[in-house]
């Protein structure tokens, strides 16, 4: 079987040799014009995300592999059988969705793609240090080639791989990387987490994004690193986790927590893959009103990575007889926006880092203190900014669609995915409830009901935070969360306004998952100009003349929000939304990020409203 596979390599490398010397150049790469812009599109370079991506895992050795890369279409999975000679025919933007405009491809309905690039060994490296590949993330299967031998195969369009590449490099020259990537989107034969994508665009489901989407990148360590850390950092000063080795148990790390000055808070000296407790003295704690976050340092044997951390402790407790979700053992009340995370330029990416950030700076600026990352899940840095801006995240678990209820692997895959963000995301401060299913998409609402048993899991990883096992509709009574959605209107943690699927509950807290939804058509200039998702404006929850009109009836609804948290158990709101996608035009800011809809005051003014009606009932 080996001599097989070796006469199959050299078979390919010799094919691949011979192909290339007869192939056309690429087509090269350029920018292409969207349907619709944003104020950052003008600044892209080739050479994007240039920021490094894991900021709570991060060490001074590594090599950004963003950039031009090639591309082309695949005829179906066969494909893998032969990988096609390099270069690939025409030269793309990594990282991007092949549907963007970014990526220089603009392609649609695509499931099965190649992509590739070549890399050097990194510069300065010595025999025993070990060479790592990272991909932050491939939508939605991704097969990984490294001069012609698969190395590496991962599942799911939102989390994280890497592969070791040490043994596969060539010691001289570069060396080719080829990636085949299957993705089916929201195809009625699959139930995969999906979120809102999908290959038939309309009214709130999206242009969806496939391929390499987020940063990839290289990573030298000593042969003994640290390969994974969990900490979460309690009020009370207590520090649990966990650091993983690549040598497995029992090997020793130093940990130091310093403050802001580079004064030393606290270390401990522990060992790897088992868990440890230690406590540092009178941290400054973290909440929305003073974001405090301390840096921190871990050594095991020459490897030494970099990270931080704030100190909260969220839970859920009895304020004056109303179930309350407490930070720091203070009722907070909640209240932000359904953030989607469209952008019409890159779709799924958004151009950079701080066209990213301008979005949260929008919310913090408003006096809001908390974000609903909706079915998506974001770039590390999205998480790291909420982190430094000090805005609660609810982070939902991307929702499958299909076809009828998720079989038995389907579901079985669902849960896998839905633990790997769970682990991925826990050490983010600004984390503070995990959503399970959203208006029952690929729930089943048969007995037995999945969320119970998901929930309890959720538990077992991350004892330190909510979780709302399902918002809409289709609640049975699990999690900590009787959370209900009410457009326009807010009917928030009343038990005359519970109706079949969402019961009143005095036992768990009362949130309004989604509510407002009002939207204005602005001018055309500032609108997705696709002919379906036009057609679909109208389908808008309330559509207001004028933006006086708009902004008078936001004022009600707000309002009426801050009267069900005076008098009865509400403790959080989700505002739809952040800004348009595509054909809803019930943002606070429009598309293409450069009309604002709301009067500022005015919104300031009704938020402070709401949290001072909470503080009235604690």
């Amino acid at each position: 079987m080996i001599v097989l596979l070796l006469l199959h390599f050299c078979l390919w490398t010799l094919l691949a040799e011979a192909h290339a010397d007869n192939k056309p150049d690429p087509i090269p790469y350029r920018l292409l014009t969207p349907l619709l812009d944003t104020p950052w599109t003008k600044d892209f370079t080739i050479h994007p995300w240039p920021e490094h991506p894991r900021p709570l895992l991060r060490r001074e050795s590594w090599q950004n592999l963003n950039g031009i890369w090639t591309y082309q279409l695949a005829s179906g999975s066969d494909d893998l059988i032969t990988p096609p000679p390099l270069p690939l025919s025409q030269e793309i933007l990594i990282p991007s969705c092949i549907e963007s405009a970014l990526s220089g491809i603009m392609a649609s309905n695509v499931t099965h793609m190649w992509f590739a690039t070549s890399l050097d060994v990194p510069h300065g490296r010595v025999n025993n240090e070990r060479v790592i590949l990272h991909f932050e993330a491939v939508d939605y299967e991704a097969t990984v080639f490294l001069n012609g031998e698969r190395i590496g195969f991962n599942r799911g369009g939102y989390f994280r791989f890497s592969v070791d590449i040490t043994d596969h490099l060539k010691p001289d020259g570069s060396n080719d990387l080829l990636v085949f990537v299957f993705d089916p989107t929201d195809d009625p034969a699959y139930h995969i987490p999906v979120g809102k994508q999908s290959k038939d665009p309309s009214h709130i489901f999206y242009t969806p994004c496939s391929g390499i989407w987020q940063t990839v990148w290289l990573e030298t360590v000593p042969s003994t690193y640290i390969t994974s850390m969990e900490i979460a950092a309690g009020m009370d000063g207590t520090v649990i986790g966990v650091i993983d080795s690549s040598q497995g148990l029992g090997r020793p790390f130093n940990i130091s927590i310093f403050d802001g000055s580079g004064g030393v808070l606290a270390t401990y000296s522990g060992l790897s893959d088992q868990p440890f407790t230690f406590n540092a003295t009178s941290p400054k704690l973290w909440s929305p009103g003073s974001p405090n976050l301390y840096n921190i340092t871990v050594s095991m044997d020459q490897d030494i990575v970099n990270s931080y951390t704030g100190f909260r402790t969220i839970s859920s407790g009895k304020i004056k007889g109303v179930q309350r979700p407490l930070l720091n053992g203070k009722f907070v009340f909640q209240f932000g926006t359904l953030d989607q995370g469209y952008w019409p330029d890159g779709i799924y990416l958004p151009p950079s880092l701080g066209a990213m950030v301008s979005d949260l700076n929008l919310l913090k600026n408003l006096g809001m203190n908390m974000v609903r990352k909706h079915v998506k899940v974001e770039p590390d840095l999205f998480y790291q900014a909420c982190d430094q801006l000090g805005l609660l995240v609810v982070q939902d678990m991307p929702s499958m669609r299909g076809s009828g209820p998720p079989s038995p692997s389907e579901q079985a895959e669902f849960e896998r995915q839905l633990e790997i963000m769970v682990n991925e995301h826990k050490s983010y401060p600004s984390i503070v409830t995990w959503v399970i299913y959203n208006e029952g998409w690929g729930q089943i609402t048969q007995p037995y009901h999945p969320e119970e048993q998901i929930a309890a899991r959720i538990r077992e990883l991350d004892p330190t935070r909510l979780i709302d096992a399902v918002t809409g509709w289709h609640d049975y009574g699990f999690g900590d969360f009787h959370d209900s959605h009410h457009y326009a209107e807010p009917q928030c943690g009343t038990p005359f306004y519970s109706k079949p699927g969402v019961p009143y509950d005095p036992d768990r807290i009362g949130f309004q998952g989604e509510f407002g939804g009002v939207g204005h058509v602005p001018e055309l200039k500032n609108l997705w100009p696709a002919q379906k998702a036009l057609s679909s404006v109208s389908d808008t929850y309330e559509l207001n003349e004028d933006l006086d009109a708009y902004n008078y009836r936001s004022h009600q609804l707000l309002d009426h929000l801050r009267d069900q948290v005076a008098r009865f158990a509400c403790s959080g709101a989700v505002w739809t939304q952040t800004t348009d996608v595509e054909g809803e035009v019930n943002g606070l800011i429009t598309y293409d990020r450069r009309a604002l809809r709301v009067h500022a005051t005015q919104w300031k003014e009704d938020i402070k409203a709401l949290y001072a009606a909470a503080e009235g009932r604690s």
